[in-house]
């Protein structure tokens, strides 16, 4: 969506959107038809009336009243002129407030602030009124106070009608006030004002450098500096100069490097660069020759990506080779594809461009593990997930883990982050490559392996509420019904259930219930844990804490914040939504059947290939456990693998299973008995020799024989076969007889 900057162009067609932009619309039911009139008498009555009933403390009542505000289907800019043209902006100020506070009250209050607040951004947004703004900065003291202050609150929206006011030489008084406006603004002119920069004759680069002089904020360093080293005109190089000492710059700085800091700083999503937080939209900026500067909406979800990857871009165009950006870039590309609304189209990234993954894929296993290394830095989970598959798709065994990444090896790391689907995704790429060398932590890879065979679906929580036993009964109960395993209470915090985290798989959730200081203690320890540091948190808490605690983890995907009253279907919402965004949700049986079947895949074939440095041996008593419950072709896999494992615990544990099933399944297992014996001999018992005697007995043919045919291959003694051999003599002499 683009938006001129000529104030004499017609903007009318661009209102209803930019209105839209102010703020995400309230679902309401429309009025039914009424004469605009008396609908908005009985919407100022409705109005008097939820203020009264708030004022005596008829909660309730305020609360079906306000209801009527918003589902009659009012306007937000509409709704401040109702408020305002009453006489009641203070009372329903004061009446809002108090409403926020009462639980019966809260969600219609909060929903009428939300109106009143978004109808004044679009006011102060409209092209046509920051243009009557910007005129009454060149009228009476008062007139340009008022102008001053609106042009302010519309922020970066009256960007493209303040930088032509600026840059017209008609009226040098409006220009002075102008430029105090955009100084004024601070970050939210930075953005515009570079992106305009490069297309500007020298005369106006000049004068809009001298402006960003005088911001006092770095993030326009790299454009200025730019400017500074290209420039053929003198005047405009001193006015970097200027510029770029003022803000403590280097004019011989390594312009690509600058970029490449800043593209990383937008990647980490500050406040600081974020310019309408709590928004549902942010701004980006270009420039057209004919229009001047043009904005275009952008959801919030996906804004700091776009700009990382547009600053990764100029900083690549000068330095192609440098390795850390294109990691950036192919991250800040990731990190788009997984934040982006379903169904969105992000005018930053046009759908008919290439998947993420396809250059993810082919930026090489090099770049791949510099992504996983600052996705296993960031916690970013779907992340670490993504550069992982690529690497499998396209690194040899060295790549793998033979070359360090600033003295790390990011895939080795994956192995004990805390998220099982990512060290179970980063045993398997290991386990595929087979390797032949040892390296650090190859150790781990079996057990991991057999471990995604065996309990890939288990989930385990944390539950803290101090002393609050019943409190923590409460959540217990929630979270054993959706699936998880609590762990004990624990009055004093995390340090009491240092055992019992440490023979868990995984610490899949963790939900408190505290106090505010008690909270961030938890939630900082938890993050210094090895196992608990990417650990999803659900902080439920008092109303009073709430959006402090909520501001504190406003960009941390892997903290939510909500009330401590929600229900039952809200907690069960919240958690499941939160496991979503920090680790791509719980595993479902369908994944964990395939995460099984992809392990054993590569189990197999380390065995086969006997490697020594992945032994399958590692993984024998897992897998033994597995045998036992394990069913059809699991059962059969299971035990082909532990076939190459020698051990009598494995051989065993094989042929007590054959003993457990019947028809087809125990004659595989019993040719499974027999392929283990070829490599390792006869591990089997006295007692399950007899039983295989027994077997060889059998009426059923196939059996009879493939129980023969093991015993042959675990060389039974002869004074254990001729019994059979005899008594299978003396059968058929007695059935001659009859």
């Amino acid at each position: 969506m683009r938006r001129p900057t000529r104030p004499f162009l017609s903007l009318a067609v661009l209102l209803p959107v930019f209105a839209g932009v102010a703020g995400t619309a309230i679902p309401v039911t429309p009025a039914q038809a009424q004469p605009a009139d008396e609908l908005s008498e009985q919407q100022t009555s409705w109005l008097k009336d939820f203020i009264h009933f708030v004022k005596v403390a008829r909660f309730d009542i305020a609360a079906d009243v306000g209801r009527q505000i918003i589902e009659s289907g009012i306007d937000p800019e509409d709704f401040v002129d109702l408020v305002d043209n009453a006489r009641e902006t203070t009372r329903f100020e004061e009446a809002v407030a108090a409403g926020m506070r009462v639980p019966v009250l809260e969600p219609t209050a909060a929903a009428l602030d939300k109106l009143y607040r978004d109808g004044k951004l679009a006011r102060v947004r409209n092209p046509e009124e920051i243009t009557r703004n910007i005129q009454l900065l060149s009228e009476g003291l008062r007139a340009r106070q008022i102008g001053r202050e609106r042009l302010i609150a519309a922020g970066e929206y009256a960007l493209p009608q303040l930088l032509d006011a600026f840059l017209q030489n008609r009226n040098p008084n409006l220009r002075a006030q102008v430029q105090r406006v955009l100084v004024d603004l601070g970050r939210q002119s930075i953005a515009p004002l570079v992106t305009a920069l490069p297309w500007l004759d020298p005369a106006r680069q000049e004068a809009v450098v001298d402006v960003l002089g005088l911001i006092p904020y770095r993030t326009s360093l790299p454009f200025i500096v730019d400017l500074y080293q290209s420039t053929q005109v003198e005047a405009v190089r001193q006015a970097c100069a200027r510029a770029i000492g003022r803000l403590g710059g280097n004019p011989n700085a390594d312009v690509a490097g600058l970029y490449a800091l800043l593209a990383d700083s937008y990647y980490s999503e500050p406040g600081e660069l974020t310019s309408f937080q709590g928004e549902e939209f942010q701004l980006l900026w270009g420039f057209d020759p004919g229009l001047g500067l043009v904005m275009t909406p952008i959801r919030t979800e996906v804004f700091h990506e776009a700009m990382a990857m547009r600053i990764s871009e100029q900083s690549l165009r000068m330095d192609p080779n440098d390795r850390e950006t294109l990691a950036l870039w192919i991250a800040s590309n990731y990190s788009r594809e997984l934040d982006s609304p379903e169904g969105y189209d992000n005018p930053a990234y046009p759908s008919d461009r290439r998947s993420a993954a396809y250059f993810g894929i082919a930026a090489g296993p090099d770049i791949d593990q510099i992504v996983l290394r600052r996705a296993l830095d960031t916690r970013d989970t779907p992340l670490a997930r993504l550069a992982i598959e690529a690497l499998s798709e396209t690194a040899g065994p060295r790549s793998l883990w033979g070359v360090p990444v600033n003295d790390r090896y990011p895939l080795l790391e994956a192995l004990s982050y805390p998220n099982r689907r990512v060290q179970y995704e980063a045993a398997i790429a290991l386990g595929k490559a087979n390797p032949t060398e040892t390296f650090r932590s190859a150790e781990r890879v079996v057990p991991l392996l057999a471990s995604a065979v065996r309990d890939a679906t288990a989930l385990n929580a944390v539950v803290l509420t101090g002393n609050d036993r019943e409190t923590y009964e409460v959540f217990r109960s929630r979270l054993e019904s959706l699936g998880f395993t609590v762990l004990p209470p624990a009055e004093n915090g995390l340090g009491d259930l240092d055992a019992s985290i440490a023979e868990a798989p995984a610490i899949d959730l963790i939900v408190t219930s505290l106090g505010f200081d008690q909270t961030l203690l938890e939630i900082e320890t938890a993050r210094n844990s090895d196992k608990m540091s990417a650990t999803p948190v659900l902080a439920l808490m008092q109303a009073d804490d709430e959006q402090a605690l909520a501001r504190q983890y406003q960009r941390d995907q892997t903290v939510a914040v909500r009330r401590s009253s929600i229900s039952n279907s809200e907690f069960n919402a919240s958690a499941q939504a939160l496991l979503e965004a920090a680790s791509g949700g719980v595993i479902t049986p369908e994944e964990a059947e395939t995460y099984a079947q992809r392990s054993l895949a590569v189990l197999r074939d380390l065995a086969v290939s006997g490697s020594s440095v992945l032994s399958v041996g590692e993984g024998a008593a897992i897998l033994i456990d597995v045998l036992a419950n394990a069913e059809d072709l699991t059962m059969i896999d299971v035990a082909e693998v532990l076939s190459y494992v020698d051990s009598a615990d494995a051989q065993r544990a094989i042929f007590e299973r054959a003993l457990e099933t019947d028809g087809f399944d125990r004659v595989e297992l019993l040719a499974i008995v027999a392929d283990s014996g070829k490599r390792f001999g006869n591990r089997l018992d006295a007692r399950q020799i007899r039983r295989l005697i027994e077997l060889a007995q059998s009426s059923d043919e196939a059996l009879a024989t493939q129980a023969v045919a093991t015993m042959g291959a675990l060389e039974v003694e002869n004074s254990q076969l001729v019994p059979l051999i005899t008594a299978e003599s003396q059968t058929r002499n007695a059935a001659a007889q009859r």
